[in-house]
């Protein structure tokens, strides 16, 4: 008698096993009702896809962790900024200056330059960069797959997806990474200067700018991992697109913001009670719900202008998307 395969005891990591299947003669209209019907099935899968997506921020906590907490400090007062500050808070200044004095007067520790920790920080942070576009071309190859409802294995399917798309993958990473540590180094300077007319229009253009690069993003990976396209008319796309999908996306916005608070809500609630399981919470659905998310908003848009067959006029995507080819396994409908 031939011995039975052993069944994984706990169904939830059985990453290689399909959701529930579909219901015969089931409208599936990307809609918002489907939407919900689908992330449901989808769950155990998107929680699994999560578990690959947090290496995404690991480096980035490890970092964190490293630079606050096990990085060698020197008191403030030993800092050249010390002395100037504290003399003119002796002699009177603006309220700028009373901050400025007043967070160096706390005395508390600034980590010390020149360190091993740095060295390490410095290493993750190449890591990160250098690895960012493989994990989003495999992330997005994962979640586009459990949208279109098609058989999704995480392992193979995420390897799968940067052996086919690495350069394009590689590229992306460096001009994403980028972007989004000058969009972030704006924010900071802009949210910290003193108010001025000025700044403040550059604050607020500092914020659409994010908000636009956000839903961008909901779209070049999936173009990069669909078809065969230079990733300039990728990029051009994408960013037509946002225009186009513009219910979608703010649908999406709306709905990774609402999730993100969520996580954000529950920490401040029970942190101060000493629940610190609240800070690994997010790692196990944050990531995995808001790829599902962005990519269920988009795919229907690319599906409608670059998928399906053209009608008799062309839309603005199509007409720069001339001459492009879907590869062997890619833009399956």
């Amino acid at each position: 008698m031939a011995k039975q395969e052993r069944k994984p005891r706990i169904r939830l990591l059985d990453i290689t096993r399909d959701g529930k299947g579909v219901e015969k003669g089931e409208d599936k209209t990307p809609n918002l009702k489907y939407f919900f019907k689908l992330f449901g099935r989808k769950f155990t899968k998107i929680i699994s896809a999560t578990m690959i997506m947090n290496f995404q921020i690991f480096p980035l906590l490890i970092a964190l962790y490293l630079y606050f907490f096990a990085s060698p400090t020197t008191p403030t007062a030993y800092y050249t900024e010390f002395p100037a500050l504290y003399g003119i808070s002796q002699i009177g200044g603006d309220a700028i200056n009373t901050v400025n004095s007043n967070a160096f007067l706390t005395q508390f520790g600034l980590p010390a330059f020149n360190t091993y920790v740095y060295y390490v920080i410095g290493a993750l942070a190449i890591f990160h960069i250098a690895t960012f576009g493989f994990q989003m071309v495999g992330s997005t190859y994962i979640m586009r797959g459990l949208v279109r409802g098609d058989s999704v294995f995480i392992w193979s399917d995420f390897f799968y997806a940067i052996k086919k798309n690495w350069k394009q993958g590689l590229i992306m990473g460096f001009i994403d990474t980028a972007c989004i540590g000058v969009l972030v180094f704006d924010f900071i300077h802009f949210y910290t200067s003193a108010s001025t007319p000025l700044t403040n229009f550059m604050y607020a253009m500092t914020v659409a700018l994010i908000c636009l690069y956000l839903v961008f993003r909901y779209y070049i990976y999936l173009i990069l991992i669909t078809f065969n396209i230079k990733l300039t008319k990728a990029i051009k796309n994408s960013f037509i697109f946002t225009v186009l999908g513009l219910k979608r996306n703010l649908l999406a916005f709306l709905g990774i913001f609402i999730l993100t608070a969520f996580a954000v809500a529950l920490m401040m609630l029970l942190l101060p009670i000493g629940a610190g399981v609240v800070l690994v919470l997010p790692l196990i659905y944050h990531l995995g719900a808001c790829g599902f998310i962005s990519t269920y908003a988009a795919y229907p848009v690319i599906q409608k202008y670059m998928i399906d067959p053209p009608t008799q006029k062309k839309s603005p995507a199509e007409n720069s998307s001339e001459n492009t080819s879907e590869s062997e396994d890619k833009a399956e409908a």
